[in-house]
């Protein structure tokens, strides 16, 4: 791996527990276990465990089911879509706002691929969009019969053990999903992936990953965990477990089929959805009409970002 590519590919990485780091930790603060230093450990120890233990399938179809990246400028492509996905999302994730980087590298990788002219699978690109759509309404759904089954839940210990569940259940959901984009993004950017090939998961490569991730969620859990963990809903406690539940079930269905889907949309869904059902509780629409907003901006803003990227590249090389 060339030193630009190196630089590339960390500072994604970075950018990744920047935006969603701190929204996946949200639902602890209701609790007093995990501590979020607790959390953050569980979290990065389950992007090492998960691809060795359960394979990196989404990995691979970020790195060469959606475009393929084995041509002569596979991976200066990918270097474009990461930038293009970099941007975005640190700008919108700089406003405190939970953006969706499944969607912003989904985005960027389809308008560097256009760019260059690689070939570009529309089936995978319709999938991923549509299952991103959908996967806030079904966590919503989803939460909404969790938090009706918590509510005969008696005292704060049995919510505790929930909870301690859920969470151990959304670390292992987003290893085997959407976290997985950071090891496709490695796996390019250090020798170009064949179409349809397996990603690698060396150990050496998810502990370095995972320690960047971690450095990365440090820098902002507090601004981004905010959003969701106070402004989207007043969060009870019952919220955060069935939000957790939620999320880490549909994320973890979609992984099965190696579909990325992005854990932060589904769990803004399940506090929404919880929330909505519980009575005493008030959604702030508001602040969810934002966060949809930057969902839809992330996409097409990547995707035309980096294919306009793309063509000036090409000319440069010519």
């Amino acid at each position: 791996m060339t030193v630009t590519f190196a630089i590339v590919a960390v500072l994604f990485i970075l950018i990744s527990g920047a935006s969603e780091g701190g929204a996946l930790l949200a639902t602890t603060l209701k609790f007093s276990r995990p501590r979020p230093s607790s959390g953050l450990l569980l979290l990065s120890g389950a992007v090492v465990a998960v691809p060795l233990l359960l394979g990196a399938h989404v990995a691979t179809t970020f790195a060469s089911r959606l475009v393929t990246f084995d041509g002569p400028h596979g991976r200066t492509a990918m270097a474009v879509a990461v930038l293009a996905a970099f941007v975005v999302a640190g700008c919108i994730t700089w406003t405190g706002r939970p953006t969706s980087l499944t969607l912003a590298i989904v985005g960027g990788l389809t308008g560097a691929g256009l760019g260059f002219g690689l070939p570009v699978s529309p089936g995978v690109l319709a999938s991923v969009l549509a299952i991103s759509m959908v996967a806030p309404l079904v966590g919503a759904a989803v939460a909404v019969t969790v938090a009706h089954g918590l509510a005969r839940a008696t005292g704060p210990n049995a919510l505790l053990h929930v909870h301690r569940f859920g969470f151990g259940l959304q670390c292992v959901a987003y290893a085997a999903n959407d976290g997985q984009k950071m090891l496709a993004v490695f796996a390019v950017m250090s020798s170009p992936v064949a179409a349809g090939a397996a990603v690698p998961a060396p150990l050496p490569t998810l502990v370095l990953i995972a320690g960047l991730w971690l450095l990365g969620t440090v820098s902002a859990m507090a601004r981004v965990g905010r959003t969701l963990g106070g402004r989207l809903v007043a969060v009870r406690p019952v919220h955060a477990v069935s939000a957790e539940i939620a999320a880490a079930g549909t994320v973890l269905g979609c992984a099965m089929a190696g579909t990325p889907v992005s854990l932060t949309q589904a769990l803004a869904g399940g506090l929404a959805g919880a929330a909505a059902r519980h009575g005493r509780a008030r959604v702030r629409w508001n602040i969810a009409g934002q966060i949809v907003l930057a969902w839809l901006v992330t996409l097409p803003a990547s995707l035309l970002s980096a294919a306009a990227a793309a063509l000036l590249a090409q000319r440069a090389l010519a």
